[in-house]
């Protein structure tokens, strides 16, 4: 009896999925501050992060988890902001798209990153199963540094996920009552 010969396995370079979105943040984009919410900007995250993934996986991809939105300087009105992002590691359905957002005043000529977040995708084949994603081609250096990293910060997730829901589901009150003593909270209720 023979054996079906296995297919090969496929792998796509990281710069074959690379992409860049650009966008001007309008007046109807800012919020009562006159900044450009930070919900906008998650939008605008999560389209490049899809971009991304599907064209690495070719295949439509959803977000599972969102790591490390953090907003380190505002977004102004009248500012060209692009969204850089890459797939930094792959598993056998996810993908780990980098996202790195900077804001342009076209103006001044000055250009600050205002965001890194890292957004983890599930391609989904006909069914609307989880499929297999091609492999990662590591073109460079930093490309590597990056894979490296993504399995760090996945190992430290999961670490930290056990650790916390083992807490949590353990958590007794009253043992952790004194926990609250100098905090900026006072009880409404009797133990």
């Amino acid at each position: 009896m023979q054996h079906p010969t296995p297919e090969p396995e496929i792998f796509r370079p990281v710069s074959h999925s690379r992409t860049t979105l650009t966008e001007l943040m309008i007046p109807s984009y800012a919020n009562f501050g006159g900044k450009i919410h930070g919900g906008i900007l998650l939008s605008l995250m999560d389209k490049v992060a899809y971009a991304c993934a599907a064209k690495h996986a070719g295949n439509y991809c959803v977000t599972v988890t969102v790591d490390g939105v953090n907003f380190l300087q505002p977004v102004e009105v009248g500012e060209l902001v692009s969204l850089l992002a890459s797939v930094n590691y792959v598993g056998r359905t996810s993908l780990l798209v980098g996202i790195k957002v900077i804001a342009e005043n076209v103006k001044s000529g000055t250009v600050k990153h205002t965001n890194t977040s890292y957004f983890t995708m599930v391609a989904k084949g006909e069914d609307d199963k989880p499929t297999k994603v091609p492999g990662l081609t590591l073109e460079t250096p930093e490309d590597a540094r990056r894979f490296i990293e993504a399995l760090q910060r996945k190992e430290i997730k999961a670490r930290s996920e056990q650790e916390f829901k083992e807490i949590t589901t353990n958590l007794e009150l009253r043992q952790n009552m004194p926990r609250l003593v100098g905090q900026r909270c006072q009880l409404g209720f009797e133990l």
